[in-house]
């Protein structure tokens, strides 16, 4: 996907067990393989030469991108539309109006039913899916279509 724009969707990083925390949902943490995670995804996307950070509002979603943001001195920017239990129609609206190499990160709820709208509409899928926390979908994007994805592992 060399020279097209790209966006990238990031699942957030592993965090506690949603069982075992006894707080609201939205303000569970990264745990420690989380943040060790989300700083292997800052490695890789610093890379990338970055424009914007996108994120829901759930703290572990948040935290995904600090590092990220701390390597290109940005901020991450929240909206509700990545939030668990949104539509995909949010996330859509959001590829369409991010800026070419803008970071998305959302839940394991939005993402692959956003990944299925995209295909419904054309996108194909180059390789294996994978859902898991901290992989990142590269999305290329030609217009207002998204027209290819493939997926990267989570870092180990």
């Amino acid at each position: 996907m060399a020279g097209a724009e790209v966006v990238y969707v990031v699942r957030h990083a592993k965090a506690g067990n949603r069982q075992a925390w006894p707080d609201d949902d939205t303000e569970r943490p990264l745990s420690r393989e989380g943040r060790k995670q989300s700083a292997a995804l800052a490695e890789r996307l610093a890379t990338k030469r970055v424009t914007e950070l996108w994120s829901s509002p759930y703290v572990r979603c948040v935290q995904t991108l600090e590092p990220l943001a701390a390597c290109l001195d940005t901020e991450v920017r929240v909206d509700d539309r990545l939030a668990e239990e949104q539509s995909h129609e949010g996330m859509l609206e959001l590829l369409a109006q991010t800026a070419d190499r803008s970071v998305l990160c959302s839940h394991g709820d939005v993402i692959p039913s956003t990944i299925h709208a995209l295909v419904r509409r054309g996108m194909e899928v180059q390789g294996p899916v994978d859902w898991r926390k901290g992989t990142v979908w590269v999305l290329q994007r030609t217009g207002d279509r998204i027209t290819k994805g493939k997926v990267w592992a989570p870092p180990a």
